[in-house]
């Protein structure tokens, strides 16, 4: 390691950049953000760098010569597109024991500017020694990914409370588990949650912090994650998070294999989905062994397919976990009826077209034969139905009843976002036979004009009777 990464503190002094270009306004904008005061000299003579109004009273534009610049109080000297004047002025920072940076020179620079992850209070650098920067931004781009959007609030957060904390426990193993409870715990999981007054009442709720750092039994919870619809890159940077952290995993039987292998190899993972036809355990006991699980201390994730609130009972789990007094959150994910749309290329809203989306569930022929077709036979009403390629013919006789015209577009998808995926596409008199042309589940079924406008799928009328008469034979 020829560099060691330090921080400089911004506020102890103003910050010298030279140089001409973008280069220059690239490094200011950078300095600027950190909250630099700045003596610009760009050599060029274009002093139009683009400041803010925010930015002014920090940053002074100097149009004399800054190898003769007064260098005294001065943090840093940074040099950007600077040539030769880059150069020479290394050489007086360094006889003045100030740190340089000259941009692509490492000869000439005593530090490096590091790719930079900011959050706040929380600050990740990422360095590799000059040799690449295009390596430091990739490097940077996944802890990006990894990082929650408010750990520097959390950081903030914790910064509020330690002080008091501190002089509370005496010990340094202890006060170190304390701070640790807290930030895996409910407490830490609100603040990234953007529940910060939650937070704040539940650790000034606590009365003896000592006694909360030993308590060996820790706090349980249940987050409620969304899994999409199988594409395992379809899952959040939240949701990813979720399954790296949890101690138990329920998830359902048809959460894909790729998504089940970004749980953490350590946790313990239970099958409680079942599929069509099959028997299951159950929601009560599904619910009885999450508030179990979480009672005893551990981290709980219910992995669901889609999204935990469409047609996933998220808020039959919900209410199970409020009456038990459990601690949880909830994590959205893409639902199948967006993963079909954008897998298949149908908008399900289009301008003059369509212009609402009805979304329904009719796993079951009884199920369709409960729903009230009259309401949705407007032609500019997009149907999704989740789970109703069985009850395929129900659904054709309830719309035709209503009134929805036989001629009405009509696509069948199954295992949308997978590699496997199927598509059919016809109309809503052929909707049975469409269904019958896919092999296997789970498949959603989207009904109006949008449908016309497939992409890979796109056929005419002509086509759809040809083919439709072609799987008869």
């Amino acid at each position: 390691m020829r560099f060691l990464p330090v921080f400089l503190d911004l506020k102890a002094g103003p910050v010298v950049l030279i140089g001409a270009g973008e280069l220059l306004r690239a490094k200011l904008r950078v300095l600027a953000a950190a909250g630099a005061r700045l003596r610009v000299h760009a050599i060029d003579g274009n002093h139009d760098l683009g400041l803010g109004s925010k930015d002014a009273a920090r940053i002074e534009i100097l149009a004399s010569d800054p190898l003769t610049a007064d260098l005294s109080g001065v943090v840093a000297v940074v040099c950007a597109g600077a040539g030769d004047v880059g150069v020479a002025m290394s050489a007086r920072a360094k006889a003045a024991g100030l740190p340089v940076n000259v941009m692509d020179d490492l000869e000439h620079s005593s530090f490096i500017f590091p790719a930079i992850v900011d959050r706040g209070d929380v600050v990740v650098a990422v360095g590799t020694g000059g040799s690449s920067p295009v390596v430091a931004r990739r490097v940077r781009e996944k802890i990006e990914a990894l990082l929650p959007a408010r750990i520097g609030e959390l950081a903030e957060f914790i910064g509020t409370f330690r002080k008091s904390i501190n002089e509370r426990i005496a010990e340094f193993p202890l006060r170190r588990r304390f701070w640790e409870r807290v930030i895996d715990g409910p407490i830490g999981a609100a603040v990234l949650a953007g529940r910060n007054s939650e937070a704040d009442a539940s650790l000034r709720a606590i009365s003896d912090p000592a006694a909360f750092a030993r308590a060996d039994k820790p706090e349980g919870s249940v987050t409620l994650v969304g899994a999409g619809p199988g594409d395992p890159d379809l899952l959040t940077i939240k949701a990813l998070r979720a399954l790296q952290d949890a101690d138990i995993v329920f998830h359902d039987e048809l959460v894909s294999p790729e998504i089940l292998d970004r749980i953490r190899r350590d946790t313990t993972r239970v099958s409680v989905g079942r599929r069509i036809g099959k028997p299951g355990i159950g929601q009560d006991a599904i619910n009885k062994r999450m508030i179990e699980a979480a009672q005893s201390g551990q981290r709980v994730v219910r992995l669901k397919g889609g999204d935990p609130f469409v047609f996933g009972r998220g808020g039959e789990e919900v209410e199970a976990l409020r009456a038990a007094g459990i601690a949880y959150s909830i994590i959205p994910g893409i639902t199948a009826g967006l993963g079909a749309a954008a897998d298949f290329e149908v908008p399900l809203t289009y301008r003059h077209e369509a212009s609402r989306i009805t979304f329904l569930t009719a796993h079951k022929a009884r199920d369709a034969e409960n729903v009230d077709w009259s309401t949705l036979t407007d032609a500019r009403m997009t149907l999704v139905v989740y789970m109703g390629v069985t009850a395929a013919p129900a659904v054709r006789a309830g719309l035709f009843a209503a009134g929805r015209s036989p001629e009405t577009p009509v696509g069948v998808f199954a295992r949308v976002t997978q590699p496997d995926a199927q598509g059919a596409i016809g109309t809503l008199r052929d909707l049975p036979e469409l269904a019958r042309r896919i092999h296997g589940g789970p498949a959603i079924l989207i009904i109006g004009d949008v449908v016309r406008h497939a992409g890979s799928l796109r056929q005419t009328p002509k086509q759809l009777i040809s083919d439709l008469l072609e799987a008869a034979e």
